[in-house]
Parts: C-alpha cells; sequence; structure tokens
C-alpha cells in the first residue's frame, strides 16, 4: 500500500520550499505587509461558480465555510487602513480534482491601494518573470474571441454562439444563458491558443464579480480585470476594486438569485465584508494567483499533483 506517499517528490517539495521563500522575498523587499487571516468564515461567496465547504463548530453547532479566497477578510483590514497587504496560504473549494485542480490549494493574494490595474500587471509580470522568461503581451476578452473563436462575444447573438459550440465542441446540453456559452467557448477555443504569457482584459460586465466595470471603445460595458494565462493555464485574476457597497450588494442579491433558480446552496451575503466597504475603503487594485498552478507550469509538469505534497 503506497497511497501514504507524497504527491510531490522530495526534490519538487525542496523546490516548493523554495519557491515560497522566493514570494516572501518579492513582497517583503517591496515592503508589503503578509497578514493571515481565518480560513474559517461564518459566510461566504455568492458566485454561482464557486462552491464552498460547509463545515460546522461543535456545540451549538455553529455554521462556518472554509474560505475560498482571503478577498473578504483582506478588504476588511484594508478598509481599517493596513495599507499593502499580500497573503499566503491555504484556500479551499468544493470542486472535483483534475490535472490542474484541488479542493484545496494554495492561494498567494494581495492588495495595492492607490494603485491601477496597469501597475498591478507590471507586479504580476516581475513575480512571474524570476520563475517563467520571456515576454508578456496583453489582449483583450473581445480580441481573443474575434482571434481563437472567430466571433465577437459581444455582438453574436445566442443562437450563434450555440451554432457555433455545437459546430466545434458538440456540447451535450443546452441552456438559455449566454454567460454558459460563452464561458464554453472561452475555455475550450480562446484558452488553450493563449499560449506564452498573456494578460486578457476587460472581460464581460456579467463577470465583473468585485471589479468595477467601464464602457469599452466600441460600447460594451465591461469589467475593469485582467487574467494572466501562461500556455492555456490559467494563473492569476486581477480586479480594479469595486469600491461601493451598494454596488456589490446588488451583485450578491443577482447571484442568490441565480444560484436559488439553479438549485445551488444559498449562503447568506457576508454583512461585515459590506459593512467594511461602507466605512471606506481605499481605491486599489488586487490580484489573486494561484501558486501551485504557476509552480506546475514553471516546473513543466502536466498535473498539479506533482507539485504538491498531498493532494485529495
Amino acid at each position: 500500500m503506497n497511497d501514504w506517499k507524497p504527491s510531490a517528490d522530495i526534490g519538487m517539495l525542496q523546490k516548493r520550499a523554495a519557491f515560497l521563500a522566493s514570494i516572501r522575498t518579492f513582497f517583503a523587499a517591496r515592503e508589503v505587509m503578509e497578514v493571515d487571516v481565518p480560513v474559517l468564515a461564518q459566510a461566504t461567496v455568492t458566485d454561482p461558480h464557486i462552491e464552498s465547504f460547509l463545515v460546522y463548530a461543535q456545540a451549538p453547532l455553529s455554521q462556518y465555510y472554509l474560505m475560498t479566497s482571503p478577498e473578504f477578510y483582506m478588504k476588511r483590514l484594508l478598509a481599517a487602513g493596513c495599507g499593502p497587504i499580500y497573503y499566503l496560504g491555504k484556500a479551499f473549494r468544493a470542486e472535483d480534482a483534475g490535472s490542474r485542480h484541488s479542493s484545496e490549494f494554495t492561494i498567494l493574494e494581495w492588495y495595492r491601494p492607490q494603485w491601477n490595474l496597469v501597475c498591478l500587471m507590471d507586479e504580476v509580470s516581475a513575480l512571474v518573470a524570476a520563475y517563467i522568461p520571456g515576454e508578456v503581451r496583453s489582449t483583450t476578452y473581445r480580441q481573443a474571441f474575434l482571434d481563437c473563436a472567430g466571433i465577437d462575444p459581444y455582438s453574436a447573438s445566442l443562437a450563434e454562439l450555440k451554432l457555433l459550440a455545437h459546430e466545434k465542441l458538440s456540447p451535450a446540453f443546452d441552456s438559455e444563458e449566454r454567460a454558459i456559452w460563452l464561458d464554453l467557448l472561452f475555455s475550450h477555443l480562446v484558452e488553450p491558443n493563449l499560449q506564452g504569457k498573456v494578460f486578457v482584459e476587460q472581460f464581460p460586465a456579467a463577470q465583473a464579480a468585485l471589479a468595477q466595470t467601464f464602457m469599452d471603445e466600441y460600447g460594451n460595458v465591461v469589467a475593469a480585470r485582467f487574467e494572466l494565462y501562461i500556455n492555456g493555464v490559467e494563473i492569476a485574476n486581477g480586479y480594479q476594486e469595486e469600491l461601493d457597497a451598494g454596488v456589490l450588494r446588488a451583485r450578491f442579491l443577482t447571484n442568490s438569485e441565480m444560484r436559488k433558480s439553479r438549485e445551488q446552496a444559498v449562503p447568506a451575503i457576508d454583512e461585515k465584508f459590506l459593512a467594511a466597504m461602507d466605512a471606506g475603503m481605499p481605491p486599489c487594485a488586487g490580484v489573486a494567483l494561484g501558486v501551485d498552478r504557476l509552480l506546475m507550469v514553471a516546473s513543466g509538469e502536466k498535473n498539479i499533483a506533482a507539485v504538491m505534497p498531498f493532494i485529495h
């Protein structure tokens, strides 16, 4: 019986230890403070695409969730005036394991008050360059769709999106949700073609999550966010953070209605987070980066289990 052994070999574990140490050195040199936040929370994200682990404390059986990201806690710290911060530690998502996914993973998340997305992308590039050499390029979500799928994701009708999906992918389902078809086409037709280091910017407003929105040069309302892909693997996701608690509450309520319509669990909205936003978080840009994925790509591995001590 050998299933007691670590997923990664000892050489990789040594490389991983040096990798984590180098990340901390990077932020120490830039005077960004490391913060330690709870992994248990009484509220969790409402995003319909993210499922949380529900756990219980002993008497009186209080309900908690394992955090999917340190974001809410970190933004409460930002509202309290802590300045630039980062978190390097565990996060959890209730999803099936795969070559790029683990339900327990290591996340690097950081926030830069008074910064914009351009400054943040430069810093992400500087961090990643230490492990993966080469130039980084930028494109927009719209242009990536045009280049890789030959269709404008904003002007195409739902019928056109469905037709393209059936021609290229033969999906075994149907839906009237436009976002589902865009996600399907992006993951199968666009992502694999994002070779090298590529920032994708200006996602649809429906994918804004906690980012601000604005109108692009073509009149589309888009999210002020980016994703970094390296050889077709999503590595990081950054926002120009939305500061208006009313806007965020409205998004959370929309998410909750969507979850309800899909018969998903509907968690309570995090009122402490919204209270912090009401109190006033400084303008800032923030990003979350998958540490295990970055190490996997930097090491030339194809399965995330090869760079993790243990995987469930």
